[in-house]
This record gives structure tokens, C-alpha cells and sequence, in this order.
């Protein structure tokens, strides 16, 4: 090996220590965080006496807020950096989390949720911004998919290790240890990760605006946001509360069972990002990843179907094969950036983050509220409630595929890779 190669071998193991490490681990904080109701459902509707729709309005508020800040937070990861932007955020997020801790009701444990969420709102999008600016764009799939599989063990470690934790301490307890967490992430990201300008530091905020209306109203765009919206989107608000619900109301599993089932599904997940983005680097010189997360989308449809139907076994089959092919939502990101100029990487992918939380936070509470319209006042949630929602969603997902194919067909060249 030269010296040279020698050299850039070392840089590029240090980048990875300094820019991808930091980065994968606020990630992990949000998606662990994001999944305890999963795990915690049950619980938190004993304790407080909530109704489904409100556990869905109540953990989907995390959404709610998540998706508010995209917008404002593209503007500022491309004009403030990702470093800055995601240690300041993260403080917001301890906050809500301790509020959430020491919350008694709904009211105040929604708003503690909230902050939460829009403190945490940049972790994913701060590690693209990041890796479009310290690696190259031919790597942008293979990263943002080994970041998503890191995510996918932020899941593991809310499932089971969660189950357990509760059985000798209180879930407040565990929401102020996560208070801690955030403030130590943020001192991580701080002091640890470098600083590298971006080409649109030098933009006013009233052209980075104009930039974004640009891509608002582009046809790119609109291609893909429906199928976000149904599959990474879906994806993200059943991994989050509804599979831990259907394991206890459709399964008939116990709190300690569903842990186990919720772990071995967060391992299919992680199983699936990292899959699904070494397919991508894989076969970018031939499919781009827009035509790869359109064929995961048309197996993910058929698993709905399948939860619709609700099989007399083999449920954690299927519900690991669901979350593997959901995971192929996340080739979105990086196929939709290849598809606009580096400078509006922070932009794009808050964009469409935008329409993926709005999405998560609508259908995590939408479920609800069609699971408990199907139920008895009073009595468990009734399966036939997880066959109707979940059966309307497939065809959601039918259509928007059937337009996101028939706008990749229409693309003049193809799309990038």
C-alpha cells in the first residue's frame, strides 16, 4: 500500500469516526425514542386511563412537531451547518423529554412529547446534510442506509431492553434518563464533529426561500411524495405503537412476549436498511434507487394486505417481512437528492421529511381512530378495527405507487443515480 493510499485510508477511517459516528448515534437516540410507545403502549394507557385515539394523538404528536420543523430546519442545516443545528436542537429535546417524565396530564404530556419531536427533528436530516458534505454523492445510499440500520438498533433497544427496564423501574424514569442522554449527545456533536461551509452559506434567507419554493412546486418532487408519504411514512407510525398493539389485541400476547416479538422485528428493520442500501450501492450504475424503492414498495403493499387479513400464524414472520420491505423507503432520500443540485441536499431531504412525519403523525392517529370505531366501548380493541385500517392502506400504497412508476417512466433519461 503507498504512502498516498495509506493517507487516504486513514482520512477517510477518521471521517468516519468524527462525522458518521456522532451523527449515527443522535440517529439512534431519535428512532429509540420515537418507538417506546411500541413497547410502552399498554402501560401508559393503564396508568393514565387514555382511550386509543388518544395514545395515537399522543404519540404521533412527536410527528406532528417533527414534521413542523422540517422546513425551517433545511434552512438552517444548509446555512448554519449540521453540527450547529443538531447540538442546539437536541437541548430542546431534553427538555420535552424531561417534561414528559414529570407530566401528570395528557395535555402536558402531548406538549412534552412535541418538544421532544422537534427537538429531534434534525438528527436524521443533520447526518445526510453531513455526509453529502464530508463523502461523495456516489456513497450517499450505502451511508444513509448504515445510518437507517443504526436507527434500526435504536428500535432493539426499545423493545425488549425497554420491557425489562420497566419491570424494575417506572417508565418516568426512564424518560429522565433520556433527558440526560439528549444533553450529552448535543455536547458530543459539539465539541466532536467539524465544521466544513457549505455553497449555500452564502445565500440570503430570502434566496435559500426562493431556492425552496423552486423545488416545492417541482415535478420531482411530487413524484415521490405520495409514496413516501404511504410507505416510509406508514412504515414509520406502525413501528412506533400500532405492532406492539396488534401483537397484544390480534396476537394475544403478554407485555413480556410482545418485548420479545418487537425485538426480533427491530432486527428485521435493521436487517432491511442495511440490505436495501448495499442493493442500491450495489446496482447504481444500472438502477438508480428510486426504481429500487419502488420495487420494495410493491412488497411492502402485499404485506399490509397480509396484516389485513391477519393469518392465523406465523405472525412474527410476517411482521418481520413487513418492516424489512417498509425499510426500502428510505432509498427515497437519497434518490430524490441525486435529482437536485449538492447545495440544496439540507432542503430536499427536510422537504421530504416534511411529508414523511406529517404523513407518520396523521396515519399513527388516523389507525387509531379507525381501530377504536370498530371497537366496543370499554372492551379490547377489535381486530376486525386493524383489518379495516390496515386493508384502506394497501390501497393507498397501490395508488401511489402506480403514480410514482408512472412518473419515473415519464423522466427524460431516467433518474439519477
Amino acid at each position: 500500500m503507498s504512502k498516498a493510499t495509506a493517507a487516504a485510508t486513514h482520512s477517510a477511517a477518521r471521517l468516519m469516526m468524527i462525522v458518521f459516528v456522532p451523527f449515527a448515534l443522535g440517529h439512534f437516540l431519535s428512532t429509540a425514542y420515537r418507538a417506546l410507545n411500541a413497547m410502552l403502549g399498554s402501560t401508559l394507557q393503564a396508568d393514565l386511563a387514555i382511550s386509543a385515539s388518544e395514545l395515537g394523538l399522543l404519540t404521533s404528536a412527536f410527528f406532528l412537531a417533527f414534521a413542523l420543523a422540517q422546513l425551517p430546519v433545511g434552512l438552517l442545516l444548509d446555512r448554519y451547518g449540521p453540527r450547529r443545528v443538531e447540538a442546539s436542537l437536541l437541548l430542546v429535546a431534553g427538555l420535552g423529554s424531561l417534561l414528559f417524565a414529570l407530566g401528570e396530564s395528557l395535555a402536558t404530556l402531548t406538549l412534552g412529547r412535541a418538544l421532544a419531536g422537534m427537538g429531534m427533528a434534525s438528527c436524521l436530516m443533520a447526518s445526510f446534510k453531513a455526509f453529502s458534505l464530508w463523502f461523495g454523492p456516489q456513497r450517499l445510499s450505502l451511508l444513509n442506509g448504515y445510518l437507517m440500520a443504526i436507527g434500526g438498533l435504536g428500535m432493539m433497544s426499545a423493545s425488549a431492553p425497554v420491557e425489562l427496564f420497566i419491570s424494575h423501574a417506572s417508565w418516568r424514569s426512564l424518560f429522565l434518563l433520556l433527558a440526560v442522554a439528549c444533553v450529552l449527545m448535543a455536547l458530543l456533536l459539539w465539541w466532536v464533529v467539524p465544521e466544513k461551509p457549505s455553497e449555500s452559506r452564502g445565500e440570503t434567507l430570502g434566496q435559500q426561500v426562493r431556492a425552496l419554493s423552486r423545488l416545492l412546486a417541482g415535478q420531482h418532487f411530487w413524484m415521490v411524495a405520495p409514496a413516501a408519504f404511504t410507505a416510509h411514512a406508514l412504515s414509520l407510525a406502525v413501528q412506533g405503537l400500532w405492532v406492539g398493539l396488534w401483537f397484544r389485541d390480534v396476537g394475544g400476547l403478554s407485555r413480556a412476549e410482545v418485548g420479545t416479538h418487537l425485538l426480533w422485528v427491530a432486527v428485521a428493520l435493521t436487517a432491511g436498511f442495511a440490505a436495501w442500501a448495499t442493493l442500491a450501492d450495489r446496482l447504481r450504475a444500472r438502477i438508480p434507487p428510486l426504481w429500487i424503492s419502488a420495487a420494495g414498495l410493491s412488497g411492502f403493499c402485499l404485506m399490509n394486505l397480509l396484516v389485513a387479513w391477519q393469518p392465523a400464524e406465523h405472525h412474527l414472520l410476517l411482521w418481520m417481512l413487513y418492516t424489512f420491505l417498509g425499510a426500502s423507503g428510505t432509498l427515497f432520500y437519497s434518490g430524490l437528492v441525486g435529482l437536485h443540485e449538492p447545495a440544496l441536499a439540507g432542503r430536499v431531504n427536510t422537504a421530504l421529511n416534511l411529508v414523511v412525519f406529517a404523513g407518520a403523525f396523521v396515519l399513527q392517529w388516523g389507525i387509531g381512530v379507525v381501530v377504536e370505531a370498530w371497537s366496543i366501548p370499554g372492551e379490547a380493541l377489535s381486530p376486525v378495527g386493524y383489518q379495516v385500517a390496515f386493508g384502506s392502506l394497501a390501497g393507498l400504497q397501490l395508488l401511489s405507487l402506480l403514480w410514482l412508476v408512472r412518473g419515473l417512466r415519464q423522466t427524460p433519461g431516467g433518474v439519477s443515480r
